[in-house]
């Protein structure tokens, strides 16, 4: 069997140490685990230039190297598509949902854009610096199986590159009617799906249904599908800035607790809530409780801000914004400095009526977070979506999950002009290369040029 070899050499590692910080590295790979990290030009063995089987090197010429990216909550099917849009007027979420509904009507005609716009999304995710993501395709009366259909055939086509776990996802109501005993053909629908191979989570909104009752239902019916098929779980929960709503989550938690869906028993398999705005108006009394619920069952939480800053305004009679912009959104670093919970972030959809702006890259998502609480960039989004390798760091020295560590993954992305890891979140270069399982799967590069470039030299030629 060929040995595949991979030196990534001279970059900066996400050292909390200033000293270490500033030392350049070399990283080495073996078979897509990291083999050795010494200061730059001190290895001891031949290089891998010359060893047997494929070997590469990886010339990083001062960049800083992190763990690669992660989506833990995108959209595959509704992104890219604000042409296909009506106009947006109030940035409500009941006007996305309308928007979005309207436009969604003509997929099942738009077979070839809609494969084409999830393969842009995956394809510039990667170039970003994404190795794995969450993605969500739709299922309901209106689109049949073709979201589904063309997820199962991007996820098939990048597999090996970027490990996309497909969501069968309800965005409408399971129930048709708030009289509904019952639910109704969207639910069929969703059962349906999950005897599909390639599937990972299945997912609902339950805030869509015509009552709280349905609503709960909704959760009842989603934990057990997952149960049923081995699958995770994922909920669009708590998404409203309304003290005299009672958050769901609650229920949520009830409910893995009655049927058993505990870390000890449920393996690798989470139920994670996305948006979950509703949980910022928790006192210190509700997080308490909270923390001890997550110490015993697999929930995880994906802040979503590009999305929620836009339709959490809540305004006022005269139209103007009434919710300050960081009150929109979870403060996800207050949350694990005052309460000890881990909060992912993630992308949620890219050009739609649910966040026309932003873009997928998520270090541009951490830097809006930084500009918002202060708070620096995580593995935080693999551990939520279970998809974490290798939690454990036999070093000992690793901060933050940031720093390779011998015997770990080796994927990251290389921010090429980054001096220091920080820089890779308050002002994320363009040029980037990503490594999955030791090898390169993508590099983006840009050029630049202004009108004085080559002034100086034209001028001595006058």
């Amino acid at each position: 069997m060929d040995v595949e070899r991979t030196l990534i050499t001279n970059v900066h590692l996400a050292y909390e140490d200033a000293h270490l910080a500033k030392q350049l590295w070399d990283v080495e790979c073996l078979n897509g685990r990291v083999l050795d990290i010494v200061p730059s030009g001190n290895f001891q063995r031949e290089p891998p230039v010359v060893t047997a089987g494929c070997s590469t090197v990886i010339q990083g010429n001062g960049g800083t190297l992190l763990p690669s990216l992660c989506h833990a909550h995108i959209h595959l099917d509704k992104c890219f598509i604000m042409d296909q849009c009506d106009p947006l007027l109030t940035g409500s979420l009941s006007e996305a949902l309308q928007v979005m509904n309207k436009a969604k009507a003509r997929f099942p005609d738009q077979l070839a854009d809609l494969h084409a716009r999830a393969t842009r999304l995956v394809r510039e995710s990667v170039e970003a610096g994404v190795t794995e993501m969450r993605a969500f395709v739709e299922i309901d009366t209106t689109v049949g199986m073709v979201c589904l259909d063309t997820g199962l055939k991007v996820k098939s086509e990048w597999k090996g590159v970027c490990d996309i776990q497909i969501v069968a996802f309800a965005q409408e109501a399971l129930y048709p009617s708030a009289a509904a005993e019952t639910p109704g053909d969207n639910f069929e629908l969703l059962r349906t799906a999950l005897a599909r191979d390639g599937i990972s989570v299945v997912g609902s909104a339950p805030w869509v249904e015509p009552s709280k009752e349905h609503a709960h239902k909704n959760i009842i019916h989603i934990l057990k599908l997952a149960q049923d098929y081995g699958l995770h779980a994922d909920f669009h929960l708590d998404y409203n800035l309304d003290i005299n709503v009672e958050p769901m989550v609650w229920e949520t938690l009830r409910q893995m607790r009655r049927i058993g869906w505990t870390k000890i028993g449920a393996g690798n398999r989470r139920v994670t809530i996305g948006h979950a705005t509703r949980l910022g108006l928790f006192s210190a009394e509700e997080w308490s409780r909270l923390r001890v619920e997550l110490d015993e069952l697999p929930l995880g939480i994906v802040a979503l801000p590009q999305s929620d800053v836009y339709m959490m305004s809540r305004p006022s009679s005269d139209g103007t914004p009434t919710v300050p912009f960081a009150e929109r959104t979870l403060d996800v670093a207050r949350i694990w400095r005052n309460h000890g919970i881990h909060v992912a972030l993630s992308v949620n959809n890219v050009e739609n009526a649910f966040t026309p702006h932003g873009y997928l890259d998520p270090l541009t998502l951490a830097c809006l977070e930084v500009a918002l609480f202060r708070r620096s960039v995580s593995t935080t989004p693999k551990e939520v979506i279970g998809v974490m390798k290798d939690a454990g760091r036999p070093d000992g020295y690793a901060a933050d999950g940031l720093v390779p560590f011998i015997g770990g993954p080796a994927d990251f992305v290389m921010i090429h002009e980054a001096r220091r890891w920080q820089s890779g979140v308050l002002s994320p270069s363009f040029d980037r290369t990503t490594v999955v399982g030791g090898r390169v799967a993508a590099r983006r590069t840009g050029s630049r040029w202004t009108i004085l470039d080559g002034m100086e030299s034209r001028q001595g030629n006058t």
